[in-house]
């Protein structure tokens, strides 16, 4: 079982007025890949030292496998640890880098080989046994470093950013062995990373963290569908979800979304928050719901929701074109056909699908609606 538990955690490091991780309250199930994600300075990395024992928990209580761990030595932990500059023996073979935690550890000589062998194999790194670092690509070094924690076949595997140097292929490459070792070890995996395409596609749980403090911890598809705040929802999704500032008014018609520009209804099921909202709100639309061109803006039930604004940046990405379009007080960011023929400067008109927008409240930051509003 490699299941772990942080109850209530703090840091406080000397001279600092506030804490780095700040209430951090959570339990990883055993085989669980779990994703910490959040900008830099944001405490997942403390996080991740802390229950690899390189630094000392200021409050709170950790248990690894149900043992209470706050004062157990790193090598006593039972976990593995990938980092992000590979931390390689320079004048050590492949294999006896690979080898040496083994070693160090009176594992029988015939059962270092198998354990090295075989993830070597896993890896596809066996060719390389006898080669030393300096040797070596940045992506094989990086799968060298994670066979030095495979044959360490641990109870918990932890992951410091360790593609951050190795470029997008490559990236996309080592992320998908990640995911491949995990569906075949089915062991415990806590990953940090700050890039959110990352933390998307390899966890089955993620905890977006800021300041210290756990912001969400869900599965990514939730936490893209029903974020909880304006920072989770702006920080999952690529491009960003757009933020409108506006009011809620109540017209004998129903509900309208009001700013200085428009003045746009909304379902009838949002009118449900009038009484509830301070004067002001952000209206948070994903880029797919900020409809440019196409079949959609001949739809007459979107004509309500229609408004002008004018290009000022296209990104061509190869399947689909992101559109930059300013309305007056903003930029809108819609995510359009590849093919999409619209130029700099051209008046366009867009669609804002409001039976798919979040509302925020906007002084907290924290949303309103719920995943039964999002029709």
């Amino acid at each position: 079982m490699g299941n772990v538990v942080f109850q209530h955690v703090y840091k406080y490091y000397k001279g600092e007025s506030s804490s780095s991780v700040n209430d951090f309250h959570l339990e990883v199930a055993d085989g669980e890949f779990l994703v910490m994600v959040g900008p830099s300075g944001c405490g997942k990395s403390t996080t991740l030292r802390m229950l690899a024992g390189l630094e000392e928990i200021s409050e709170g209580d950790l248990y690894i496998d149900g043992k209470f761990s706050n004062y157990v030595s790193p090598k006593d932990r039972d976990i593995a640890m990938v980092f992000q500059n590979y931390a390689l023996y320079p004048n050590l073979s492949i294999y006896e880098n690979m080898a040496l935690g083994l070693q160090l550890r009176k594992v029988v000589k015939h059962e270092i080989e198998e354990r090295v062998n075989r993830a070597a194999k896993m890896l596809e790194i066996s060719h390389l046994m006898t080669k030393k670092p300096g040797q070596l690509s940045g992506g094989q070094k990086q799968r060298v470093a994670l066979g030095r924690a495979l044959v360490r076949e641990p109870k918990v595997f932890l992951m410091d950013e360790p593609l951050s140097n190795l470029d997008a292929k490559l990236r996309a490459q080592t992320r998908a062995e990640i995911i491949k070792i995990h569906n075949q070890l089915k062991t415990t995996f806590v990953y940090v990373t700050h890039d959110q395409t990352e933390a998307m596609t390899m966890g089955t749980r993620i905890v977006v963290m800021r300041d210290g403090k756990i912001q969400q911890v869900d599965a990514p598809q939730t936490l893209y569908d029903s974020p909880k705040n304006m920072f989770v929802a702006g920080f999952i999704g690529s491009p960003q979800m757009n933020f409108i500032e506006g009011v809620l008014v109540k017209h004998a018609d129903g509900v309208y979304f009001e700013n200085r520009r428009w003045s746009l209804p909304l379902p009838d099921h949002y009118s449900k928050y009038v009484r509830v909202m301070k004067p002001k709100v952000v209206l948070g639309l994903r880029p797919e719901h900020v409809l440019s061109d196409g079949e959609a803006l001949q739809v007459e039930a979107y004509e309500k929701w229609k408004v002008q604004a004018t290009i000022e940046m296209k990104e061509p990405m190869g399947s689909d074109t992101f559109v930059h379009a300013n309305w007056g007080y903003g930029t809108l960011i819609s995510r359009a056909d590849a093919h999409t023929r619209v130029s700099l400067g051209d008046s366009i008109s867009l669609v804002l699908r409001l039976d798919k927008a979040h509302l925020f409240e906007g002084e907290s930051g924290e949303v309103l609606t719920g995943r039964e509003d999002l029709k």
